[in-house]
């Protein structure tokens, strides 16, 4: 491949006349990667604390990931689900495995597995629960975030998602995060058909639910005949310190929603994942995707599950998170209103003062680090599972530096 001779400024300039100004990118243009650290078009090197949204959990190019998939490009790389191909079965029944579920629906995006799951849970409501057609209705949070489709952002509670986007889907009905009164009523409706929930809200700023908000909407969900469906899209795969972060309070959903890291930072890979008598409501040529458990992603996704399977990601996550958070929390300066986590995923609330947080981010990419800010007052961290100890000391002390700026 040619490389190109311009540099950051002039690569930048190109993308802003040229690319739709849906994103406001930081002004770093990358290169080269490995591992947890990325080098830009001019040479200089940063950690990278983003991990592209978690889908790089296993750091950039890990070298069984790349293997996989340069071994399966040589053999065959699509053949649509109107053929059978030699690795979509084996995909199906570890991912299954690993979740201990029956079946899986194989899609590409992580907002296609929304989609999806939306389109599993009302046809279950009409088929199996016995709600009258036309009338399901999903109950959802607010500060939710699952995707960018008209659908999806409907019943999304960030005006830039819906500002000018209108009109939107019907059937969702939004209940406060972490608020389990507030579902219960909201389940009392006999036409609701499940529950769409983020175990921890990503894009809201790493918001960790109340001790026990997750057990009892399982519980309601069970008693009202209601699908929990658990958005594990950025939380799962080992990020938290778990495979999943709803293991953190014992909980099995009725429907898991993957994706992110199942396609190894190569391509992208989702899935929902559930037992036989939800997911056994599709019939053929009422639902698909042409790339949906293409050969290559299969062959991604079988090494991203071999690399689960050993428990060493999930350890790392639990250990390395829970020992940067302390010191963290201990360290952060006066600018610092609250530090959030759990495994390797970090959300640090600004003060109004220090706020706002692109400002923070901007100054750590001067110091080297890539991270990322939400909503105006949170930057939010999420170091791939590979990253070392003493890369996260090295990017603390800078962290604490460029904080302590703004106070």
């Amino acid at each position: 491949m040619t490389r190109s001779r311009l540099g950051s400024a002039e690569l930048i300039e190109l993308v802003d006349r040229h690319s739709a100004h849906n994103y406001h990118p930081l002004p770093v243009v990358v290169a080269d990667a490995e591992g947890a650290w990325v080098t830009d078009v001019e040479g200089k090197r940063y950690l990278d604390l983003l991990a592209a949204y978690s889908a790089l959990n296993f750091g950039h190019r890990h070298p069984d990931l790349i293997r996989a998939a340069k071994e399966q490009l040589d053999r065959v790389t699509l053949t649509s689900r109107a053929f059978h191909h030699d690795l979509f079965g084996p995909f199906c029944e570890e991912l299954a495995a690993l979740c201990g579920m029956d079946m899986v629906l194989a899609m590409n995006s992580g907002a296609e597995a929304v989609e999806t799951a939306i389109k599993t849970a009302r046809r279950w409501g009409y088929d199996v629960k016995g709600v009258p057609e036309g009338r399901a209705k999903i109950v959802v949070c607010d500060g939710n975030f699952h995707g960018r489709t008209i659908t999806i952002v409907g019943f999304s509670s960030d005006p830039s998602a819906t500002a000018g986007f209108g009109p939107f889907t019907p059937g969702f009905v939004s209940v406060p995060y972490g608020d389990i009164e507030a579902l219960a009523t909201a389940l009392e409706d006999p036409d609701v058909v499940g529950f769409l929930v983020e175990p921890i809200q990503g894009e809201a700023g790493v918001i960790i639910p109340p001790d026990g908000y997750l057990p009892q909407a399982s519980r309601l969900c069970s008693e009202r005949n209601v699908l929990l469906i658990a958005d594990e899209i950025q939380t799962g795969l080992g990020r938290v310190g778990t495979t999943f972060a709803c293991e953190h309070e014992g909980v099995v959903p009725d429907v898991y929603l993957l994706g992110k890291a199942l396609g190894g930072g190569i391509l992208p890979v989702s899935a929902v994942v559930s037992r036989a008598d939800v997911l056994g409501v599709f019939r053929p040529g009422e639902h698909g995707s042409t790339f949906g458990g293409n050969p290559v992603a299969c062959a991604v996704g079988l090494e991203v599950l071999r690399l689960l399977r050993t428990g060493e990601y999930q350890q790392r996550s639990k250990d390395l998170g829970g020992w940067f958070l302390r010191r963290l929390r201990e360290e952060a300066p006066t600018s610092v209103k609250e530090v959030r986590g759990r495994g390797l995923w970090f959300g640090i609330d600004l003060t109004p003062r220090a706020a706002p947080a692109r400002a923070v981010c901007e100054r750590l990419l001067e110091l080297g680090i890539l991270a990322k800010d939400t909503h105006e007052a949170t930057v939010r961290l999420a170091p791939p599972l590979v990253v070392s100890r003493g890369d996260m000391e090295w990017a603390l002390d800078r962290i604490v530096d460029a904080l302590a700026e703004r106070a």
